[in-house]
């Protein structure tokens, strides 16, 4: 029997990438999911970004000492950011753990596991550079109809909270040809929307010298046939320039969405971070934005508490939070990261000033978001029908899918027809709103389309797949046609 393999994820987008990787090399490897089974392999992806990542990773690690005591063959690999910056000290920490590796040597994991069992010790494998870019690896995604798509991995910006760019080396960009070619070799494979990945996306191009790739590769993924919807993670403020405003404005399946990290409101913040802007050119990129895509949705990150942070330097984030209306905040307490710069200011905020500046700052920004929410009730919105958010509770029934501003939709499926497949667009009205979330109940006057898509076809196909039944030769793709229209009156 093959070995059962589990990934668990902390982190950001870019690390549920790198997992698909992960779960793609394993897989390849002749290693089987184990769907819900105790593995023989656990594996962890890793952030480094905040405090909580480390506790938590050491923390679950703890819990999984009794199972690897009673179950010596189980064996525990620990990958990504925090192994890069932790290195020996994970296993100094949790000696228990089999494998370690880091963000530039994914491709190694098969061939150290296989190394860890027979010499029956611990393996540690930690490169200081990129040797291979990691969208050569074999994947297996998460979700059959949306995809990721890295462009570049790296950063050369020097935020001093950040440890990114010492973990994740310098910024390494791919060319174009090869992602446009992953882009339209997803789409073949049946998704209709993908999200190109980078630290800094907006500096796309730097290491070949084309400022204006980032806005290039936007208008050309906009002629794949068959990609509904194309959105980006994440752009820097200091190098958004109006091009790029202008290719989302003009490229259809570029959605109306920008997740734009601000950090702060304070001028005086944002010189200490390093952030090479200021509010006021912020505030003017939204304006930008806005001017030609009044629809969009627009949200953030923001830290609290960054040491020397004053009253005033907080109210001049809470004054920023409301002129730029944003649609969510990622919202995060300062964490102090050894190997940063910020690690080493002087005036570290104490704990119980963060917690109350950041408790006040929710407030503000849930007020923000659902007044900006209850703008769109009584709207039509597009939802893509999700297959791991899930149905909202049993007692409604509810489905969960996006809007094209990636606002999180609740749907009411009407008595009498058929709920969309994962991955189908569903025309709806909106009834309610919520700071979080929107609800499309159907109500008198209610609106349920649903259009079936390729996205649709390729959950159907990988359902058959793991109940056994092989997929067609040639999948048929969907023509676009909605299927059991009924509107409320």
């Amino acid at each position: 029997m093959s070995l059962t393999y589990e990934v668990r994820t902390f982190g950001c987008q870019m690390n549920v990438h790198d997992s698909e990787r992960i779960s793609g090399l394993l897989d390849s490897a002749g290693y089987e999911e184990s769907n819900g089974a105790d593995p023989d392999v656990v594996v962890f992806n890793t952030c480094a970004v905040r405090e909580n990542a480390d506790n938590k990773l050491y923390g679950t690690l703890g819990m999984l000492l009794p199972k690897k005591e009673a179950n010596p063959k189980l064996q525990i690999a620990v990958g990504g950011c925090l192994a890069q910056k932790d290195q020996d000290v994970i296993l100094q920490r949790a000696p228990w753990v089999d494998v370690v590796f880091g963000t530039h040597n994914m491709g190694s994991l098969p061939v150290l596991l296989e190394r860890a069992r027979h010499n029956a010790e611990a393996q540690i494998e930690i490169l200081e550079s990129l040797e291979v870019f990691p969208s050569t690896l074999p994947t297996k995604r998460e979700s059959p109809f949306s995809g990721w798509v890295s462009i570049s991995v790296g950063c050369n910006n020097t935020c001093t909270f950040c440890i990114v760019p010492t973990l994740r080396g310098k910024e390494k960009d791919r060319r174009p040809g090869e992602i446009l070619a992953e882009v339209e070799a997803l789409v073949a494979d049946g998704a209709i929307e993908v999200t190109l990945l980078g630290q800094n996306v907006n500096a796309y191009g730097v290491e070949f010298g084309d400022r204006g790739a980032f806005a290039k590769l936007l208008r050309a993924c906009g002629e794949i046939k068959g990609l509904e919807r194309l959105r980006f993670t994440s752009p820097h403020p200091a190098s958004f320039t109006d091009d790029v405003i202008a290719a989302m404005a003009e490229t259809p399946n570029v959605m109306p969405q920008l997740h734009m990290p601000m950090q702060s409101g304070s001028d005086k913040v944002l010189k200490d971070m390093k952030r090479s802007y200021r509010a006021s050119k912020y505030l003017g990129i939204l304006d930008r934005v806005r001017a030609v895509m009044p629809e969009a949705a627009i949200t953030t990150d923001i830290i609290v508490g960054f040491p020397g942070e004053t009253e005033q330097d907080f109210q001049d984030t809470i004054d920023v939070v409301r002129k730029s209306r944003f649609a969510a905040c990622f919202t995060y307490q300062y964490s102090k990261r050894p190997g940063t710069p910020a690690a080493e200011m002087p005036d570290q905020l104490p704990k119980e000033v963060v917690q109350e500046r950041y408790e006040r700052l929710l407030a503000v920004v849930n007020e923000v978001a659902w007044e900006e929410n209850k703008l769109l009730v009584g709207t039509e919105v597009e939802v893509l029908a999700s297959a791991n958010e899930g149905r909202k509770d049993s007692q409604t029934d509810r489905l969960t899918g996006r809007a094209k501003d990636n606002r999180l939709v609740h749907f009411d499926v009407p008595q009498g027809q058929d709920a969309p497949r994962p991955g189908d667009a569903v025309r709806l009205r909106i009834t309610r709103a919520a700071p979080y979330f929107l609800v499309a109940d159907f109500a008198p006057g209610g609106l349920y389309e649903v259009r079936r898509t390729a996205g649709g076809d390729a959950y159907d196909r990988r359902q058959l797949e793991s109940c056994g039944v092989p997929g067609p030769g040639e999948s048929k793709v969907s023509l676009g046609l909605p299927i059991r229209v009924k509107s409320g009156v």
